[in-house]
């Protein structure tokens, strides 16, 4: 009996544990869902919160944008997200599509002077690329505008802005935001340029002047191309004021220009070395290569050279190794003399002399630059420029009489054609049909030594007699064909004559500007053109300025007509 309640005991408490513990997994599970469905509650109200906060700040950020495009743009509002497309052009305006004019228009920019606008590279990597390309990704600059004659959905960009959007060649993104900005016109500007090159412009300012005419405004950070002739010269702009951004239409800009950081960069632009009288400079010209030097004429010098008293000596000696050099000599503002570009010039063999004496008309007060140029292989040399006496006698020292019993007695030799006194004729014919032979080529008539005949030779395009070692560099350096970056094609003699008077691309000093500018080809105005003005002066000349006789705006170029037709000023 006792064993029989004791088995439903434990019968009983064994299925009231069941029980229990049946109830504690139920409370628990019931516990669990009403946490994970309050946790879905929490999540879908973040959730909803989030898009809430989110939506608000880009209304926010919608407002504050449009408050920044109208108070940028002056109560305009243009921006457009365009692919970027590169063209070939000068300064910074930039090609838009036709519908970009619509728009302006509509909203009257026009009316409201120059366009200027903001470009920004936009971002469309995933935000891993961020922090290494943040940089590049948030590049900016502004340009103005050229035409709007761009396809739809893109934007032309010239050199000078692609360069300073997209730094490398290849753009991984070449989609660029365009925005209508309002800008102050600039007072003041820092440029610093990359090399040392720069510095051997004879008027840097004159030079930036003509370069930012061609430009609508100035960005901080960017970097800015000044080309002189075939050269290209990069300046950072390190400062602007009143603003990072400005514009430079119609406004007097106030230019600080200060020396790079590193010297020793931008090496590969043209430097000149200077030189001074009567103290020589040595070097090493690589084949190809030029090595530039300076040296400067002064009054006192001037008149010494003008008065033929004395003459001016350039003389470069190489050491014949099987290298060899040239010489060319140019007065500024031609700084760097070349092959095709010079105004004198010396290729003979071993020692090259260029003199410069009052038989030269162009030698003047002012720096003259010299170019080295390596021949053949590469060679050392040495470069010295003196003054020689010119007079051809010694100070104090007599003339002889022209009219003495000795000079009037001569003969002529019959070999060498030299006035010989007649008491020594026939020893010296004797001596010298032995050892002398007259070239018999038609022209030439010179009068060799025997050994040295045998190696003359004559051009056979141009007839002149030189030893037969000079021949290769005779012709190349007077009949080798070449090009002018303008186009034609001619021997290199002829090249120097065209570089010099003919070629549009040749850089000439404005007679309105002061500017170094090319060229260019013949003005389109006939009365231009019989006044002698170049392209670019035409041009220039156009420009208005009060006369200050009578104070009325008068064209450059009539300026001196109005004088003297209405003023009766010579």
């Amino acid at each position: 009996m006792d064993f029989e309640l004791r088995r439903a005991r434990e019968k009983l408490e064994k299925e009231q544990k069941e029980r229990k513990e049946r109830a504690r997994l139920k409370l628990a599970r019931e516990k669990k869902a009403k946490e994970e469905a309050k946790k879905q509650r929490e999540a879908i109200e973040a959730a909803q919160r989030s898009r809430r906060l989110d939506a608000i700040d880009a209304q926010l950020k919608a407002d504050q944008e449009m408050q920044e495009s109208l108070l940028a743009g002056g109560g305009i509002v243009f921006y457009r997200t365009l692919e970027a497309l590169p063209f070939q052009g000068s300064g910074d305006k930039i090609k838009l599509p036709p519908s970009c004019f619509t728009e302006l228009s509509g909203q009257g920019a026009f009316d409201k002077g120059p366009l200027h606008f903001k470009l920004s590279v936009l971002h469309q990597d995933g935000p891993s690329n961020m922090v290494d390309g943040e940089k590049e990704s948030n590049r900016s600059t502004h340009s103005g505008v050229l035409e709007f004659t761009a396809d739809e959905g893109f934007v032309g960009l010239p050199p000078h802005v692609w360069r300073n959007l997209f730094p490398s060649d290849t753009p991984n993104n070449s989609f660029v935001e365009v925005r209508y900005v309002r800008l102050p016109k600039g007072t003041y500007a820092k440029l610093q340029p990359e090399g040392i090159g720069f510095a051997e412009l004879p008027n840097q300012k004159a030079v930036l002047e003509t370069s930012l005419r061609q430009h609508a405004t100035l960005s901080q950070d960017d970097v800015l191309t000044v080309n002189y002739g075939e050269l290209a010269y990069k300046l950072k702009v390190l400062e602007l004021k009143p603003s990072s951004s400005v514009s430079v239409l119609e406004t007097d800009i106030e230019v600080d220009i200060v020396s790079p950081d590193d010297m020793s960069a931008g090496m590969d632009q043209y430097t000149l070395k200077p030189l001074l009288f009567g103290k020589s400079e040595s070097g090493m010209v690589e084949e190809g290569k030029y090595v530039f030097y300076k040296f400067t004429i002064d009054d006192d010098t001037r008149k010494k050279i003008v008065s033929g008293e004395k003459r001016a000596e350039v003389r470069v000696d190489s050491e014949i190794d099987g290298g060899d050099t040239s010489i060319y000599v140019s007065r500024h503002p031609l700084l760097f003399p070349t092959r095709h570009l010079h105004e004198w010039s010396s290729h003979d063999a071993g020692s090259k002399v260029v003199i410069l004496s009052s038989k030269d008309k162009s030698v003047d007060v002012g720096t003259y630059s010299i170019g080295v140029y390596g021949f053949k292989d590469m060679t050392k040399f040495q470069v010295l420029v003196t003054l020689e006496d010119d007079s051809g006698r010694k100070v104090g020292q007599e003339a002889t009489s022209s009219s003495s019993s000795i000079e009037m007695d001569t003969v002529q030799c019959k070999n060498c054609k030299r006035f010989i006194p007649s008491r020594s004729i026939v020893l010296h014919e004797a001596y010298c049909s032995r050892h002398s032979v007259a070239c018999q080529h038609a022209g030439c008539g010179m009068v060799l030594r025997t050994e040295e005949a045998r190696d003359h030779v004559h051009c056979d395009k141009c007839g002149q007699g030189l030893q037969r070692r000079e021949m290769e560099k005779h012709m190349k350096v007077f009949h080798e064909q070449c090009s002018c970056p303008c186009g034609v094609v001619l021997e290199n003699a002829a090249m120097v004559r065209h570089q010099a008077s003919d070629c549009p691309l040749r850089l000439i000093t404005c007679r309105f500007c002061g500017d170094m500018v090319q060229a260019g080809t013949s003005a389109m105005d006939v009365r231009d053109r019989m006044r002698g003005l170049s392209e670019h002066e035409s041009i220039c000349g156009s420009r208005t300025a009060p006369c200050d006789s009578c104070g009325r705006a008068v064209m450059l170029k009539d300026m001196d007509i109005h004088q003297i037709a209405v003023h009766q000023k010579s």
